[in-house]
């Protein structure tokens, strides 16, 4: 099947009771619900964003037609008024900020997959939320195009200490977040991460 046929398929997908379906790169892959951790992370986050001039989303599909996908971020961050009022996607342009949070399952999407489709569909930042680690992951400045995309600026801060997101203007505290048992005693091989080589961390 060709892109078109790929996206116009997976539209249609009937997606099994407890299962979350996303399209990344036109390959289809299915993750199980979330736990107590994930969804209290997700709550927290979403707790800090203020409204009226931001929405926060969940379970929403984000159209990223140049990239052949539509992933269903944790949590979707737009300004008030942007995109359309209704429908089952959200086109990447009304987009301000994507957040992922890591399970032992979601490690590389997340901080490699989701990175460069987020980073190549021009989302002005990507926080990678990670109660394995304990640690949130701050990515701003996207650049580049299609699987060699990456975000210029790279910004990481342990849980306790305050989430600062510039471009929403806005700082989160991070001391009420969840994390799962041994996290701060648990690491990601290099291997795992994307080279940062043109980053700048905290």
């Amino acid at each position: 099947m060709n892109d078109r046929q790929v996206i116009d398929f997976f539209g249609t997908l009937d997606v099994p009771e407890g299962l979350r379906a996303e399209l990344l790169r036109g390959d289809i892959v299915m993750t199980r619900s979330p736990d107590i951790v994930h969804n209290r992370t997700v709550a927290e986050i979403a707790d800090g964003v203020p409204q009226p001039r931001w929405q926060r989303l969940q379970c929403q599909y984000v159209e990223i037609h140049q990239e052949t996908s539509e992933p269903v971020p944790d949590l979707v961050v737009l300004e008030r008024g942007a995109g359309p009022e209704s429908g089952r996607l959200l086109p990447v342009e009304a987009v301000t900020m994507l957040v992922e949070v890591v399970s032992s399952s979601s490690t590389h999407r997340d901080y490699v997959a989701k990175r460069s489709i987020y980073a190549a569909a021009g989302v002005p930042v990507y926080l990678i939320v990670d109660p394995i680690r304990a640690e949130c992951l701050v990515l701003t400045e996207p650049n580049g195009s299609g699987e060699r995309a990456d975000y210029r600026s790279r910004r990481m801060w342990k849980y306790g200490e305050t989430l600062l997101l510039s471009v929403l203007d806005i700082g989160i505290p991070t001391s009420a977040f969840p994390a799962y048992s041994g996290a701060v005693t648990k690491s990601i091989s290099s291997s795992t991460l994307p080279n940062n080589s043109g980053s700048r961390s905290r």
